[in-house]
């Protein structure tokens, strides 16, 4: 009876891991597509909206989901004046603070980092123009993303499965 409640603990175990990683290739598409979206939301409120760096964040903080809405909602707070940093600081603290909750990878951590140290330090046009190249390579991880996502999301549910089979198979 415990041999059998111990078999049914690890195959569990081993198939709710298996879904969850399966899950972390479902999500990294859809949480780089929101970024690439906030981004363009973005670009439009600097060029178009002329809205301040801290306030345009902002903006994109509340029009997105999470991890994408902490990344611009902290970014804009350490901004404002009782902090007053600059933007590449608060972007990379934005960074440093919402990557850990996505399923994003260092590539697109990388992406924004070196658009972290182009905002805020020159004209409109200038930064719109890195935030399109931002965008560019992040549409690129996307489409790995998406590629990566066919090959190993439906892997990763049977694969977990299948260890935690072998896994009870060696143990009795």
């Amino acid at each position: 009876m415990v041999n059998m409640l111990g078999a049914v603990i690890i195959l569990l175990a081993s198939t709710l891991a298996g879904f969850y990683r399966a899950k972390q290739y479902a999500l990294r598409p859809r949480q780089l597509r929101e970024l690439i979206a906030a981004l363009q939301r973005l670009m439009t409120e600097i060029n178009y909206g002329l809205t301040p760096l801290p306030d345009a964040m902002g903006k994109m903080g509340v029009q997105t989901r999470e991890p994408i809405k902490t990344l611009f909602l902290h970014a804009a707070k350490q901004m404002e004046p009782p902090l007053g940093h600059t933007a590449r600081e608060s972007l990379q603290s934005g960074i440093e603070q919402a990557w850990g909750k996505s399923a994003m990878k260092a590539d697109e951590r990388e992406v924004m980092l070196q658009l972290s140290y182009s905002l805020g330090t020159s004209d409109r046009q200038d930064q719109t123009k890195h935030i399109s190249l931002a965008i560019q390579q992040l549409m690129h991880e996307e489409s790995r993303a998406q590629a990566d996502q066919m090959k190993y999301e439906r892997m990763s549910r049977s694969l977990g499965m299948l260890v935690g089979a072998l896994i009870v198979i060696l143990i009795f």
